[in-house]
């Protein structure tokens, strides 16, 4: 099995390869040849058996890009994991108002096409909330997501954008966000991600700390029935999530693209990825 797996344009700053080499080395552990290609760079499926966008980091900052190559990937049938159709649904964080209309416990979200101070007040409205989180609607590790007070202005880059809103969740700071890792909708392992003091994120760079865990009480659940709302099974997935301040268990992000998994911390250095991954390659590549 020859896998291409891919990676970040050249030019993308942030370090990545801590990432890909724990999934490289647990898919090379299963037998499997694995390459690493940009993804900005990928233009064919000759030679592979598989196409990964395990760390198709950056995708947002060209999203035209991103988009073009998933209707290729969809009209050239490529044997894709994540298929392309779950990709592109994944790609808008729109998708979380739909996942509560479909009954998923989830963090309340308002999607707004032009964002402004109206929007903002509807929201806490909404909400009950005087503390707001905005964020793009495609975009990832925490870029353009700004913590909102009641006299706070919203901030140049997002005025008139498309956003999403959601209250600040407090519970956060104290218990932190809870990432469960599932392969083909399986239950395998989970982090917890706690933001440094007096921040609401928890991504590295920003000085979260993760740290090993077991899953909450009815987490396991609440990523089962969310993964079922997606349009298309998983093979990989990490499900985001966090208590709110009542303690009850609110999703936050489906991250089905190319999202860290922790294999480091995952039961056999991540072999029910690895056998995950061949049994749907299989299924994809027939």
């Amino acid at each position: 099995m020859r896998i291409a797996v891919l990676v970040p344009d050249p030019g993308y700053e942030e370090p990545w390869a801590w990432a890909y080499d724990i999934e490289a080395n647990a898919l090379e552990q299963g037998g499997c040849a694995v390459v690493p290609i940009p993804w900005t760079e990928f233009r064919s499926t000759n030679g592979f058996d598989l196409v990964m966008p395990l760390v198709a980091w950056g995708y947002h900052l060209d999203y035209p890009r991103w988009l073009a190559l998933l209707d290729r990937a969809e009209n050239e049938h490529w044997p894709m994991l994540n298929p392309p159709a779950l990709l592109r649904w994944n790609s808008d964080k729109a998708y979380l108002a739909e996942l509560a209309d479909r009954g998923v416990a989830t963090v309340p979200t308002l999607a707004v096409e032009a964002c402004g101070d109206a929007d903002l007040e509807e929201a806490r409205r909404r909400f009950q909330s005087e503390w707001l989180v905005i964020k793009p609607p495609v975009s990832a590790s925490a870029t353009g997501t700004y913590r909102l007070g009641p006299f706070d202005d919203l901030p140049g880059e997002s005025r008139g954008q498309p956003m999403i809103v959601q209250p600040l969740i407090e519970e956060i700071s104290r218990t932190g966000e809870f990432s469960l890792m599932l392969f083909d909708g399986e239950y395998s392992h989970a982090v917890v991600k706690r933001p440094k003091r007096g921040d609401f994120r928890v991504q590295p760079h920003l000085g979260g700390v993760t740290r090993p865990t077991a899953p909450p009480p009815g987490g396991v659940e609440l990523a089962q029935s969310a993964l079922a709302c997606a349009p298309a099974p998983a093979t990989y997935a990490r499900v985001d999530m966090v208590p709110d301040d009542d303690g009850s268990l609110l999703l936050m992000e489906l991250e089905l693209i190319e999202p860290s998994l922790f294999l480091d911390d995952a039961p056999g250095g991540g072999a029910a990825f690895t056998k995950a991954v061949l049994r749907s390659a299989r299924t994809a590549t027939a």
